[in-house]
């Protein structure tokens, strides 16, 4: 599990930091402040909480798969896989763009969700900054449609791995010109818009913009945000922020996506692995 982990973090560095060094979106250095505690979650990930989010997953997938009708899995299995690919791609982006805006308008769910956009300097690493239930609940919801439909293994494991690398370039410190593209492809300068700190309510989608298009909440400026972050500040230690969102009392309305209007506050905040709780 150790040298799997240590082969992915080689292997996603060989990939996106050339990228980040060639078509930086803004120019920060490699170990950019709170690179320490990104490192954290990312280890985090893959050492812990994937298995674990893989477990529930393949669970629901083996419960959900016994309750199917018979001709609904046979029908789809039947289908040439580039249509089960699209059907699930398609269906499973439309319900995540609904619950994606859910998650930055209700109260309980922000909690978990916020701490994915404490992240105050954007790159392939910060992409790996999510709460573990947040990241529990978002493959689910992302992949219920192709459990339903009864999509088979190879589908699910092949979309799965994709989905994960396209999480990790939209958040990725990049600026590639796209064009007319960027209206059918997701990109990092679209997802940098949605953790910007004076957030608007804009772009949710997850693979294309599609759904950000179709309902409205489609920005791109053609810029860079000032700066990311979340209002208020929230306790920035790896574990310090496992454990914020079941401290928490209560989350003010005017913290919630879309009512962040104040400047960026100016106070520092240690990220660093000696203030892990």
């Amino acid at each position: 599990m150790v040298l799997g982990a240590g082969i992915s973090f080689l292997f996603l560095s060989l990939m996106f930091s050339p990228l980040e060094r060639a078509f930086p979106a803004r120019n920060q250095d490699l170990f950019r402040p709170a690179w320490k505690t990104d490192l954290c979650f990312f280890f985090g990930q893959y050492l812990l909480w994937g298995g674990l989010v893989l477990a529930l997953l393949s669970l629901a997938q083996e419960t959900i798969t016994s309750i199917l009708p018979l001709w609904l899995s046979r029908g789809v299995k039947q289908q040439p896989f580039w249509l089960q690919a699209g059907e699930a791609v398609l269906f499973g982006d439309l319900l995540i763009y609904w619950v994606h805006r859910f998650q930055h308008s209700n109260s309980v769910l922000w909690r978990f969700h916020s701490v994915h956009h404490t992240a105050e300097h954007l790159d392939w690493l910060a992409a790996h900054r999510e709460h573990p239930v947040d990241g529990l609940l978002t493959q689910f919801i992302i992949n219920l449609p192709a459990f339903v439909l009864g999509f088979p293994i190879e589908t699910l494991s092949l979309l799965v791995a994709f989905r994960g690398l396209w999480a990790i370039y939209i958040h990725s410190n990049v600026k590639i010109p796209l064009g007319p593209l960027k209206l059918l492809i997701g990109a990092p300068e679209l997802h940098h818009w949605h953790h910007s700190l004076d957030r608007t309510h804009c772009n949710f989608a997850n693979l294309s913009p599609l759904m950000d298009i179709l309902f409205g909440t489609y920005v791109c400026p053609g810029s860079e945000p000032e700066s990311y972050g979340v209002r208020p500040a929230q306790p920035q230690a790896y574990l310090s922020q496992l454990a914020y969102p079941f401290r928490i009392k209560k989350v003010s309305r005017r913290h919630i996506e879309g009512a962040e209007t104040k400047s960026p506050s100016s106070e520092s905040v240690d990220l660093s692995l000696s203030a892990l709780e």
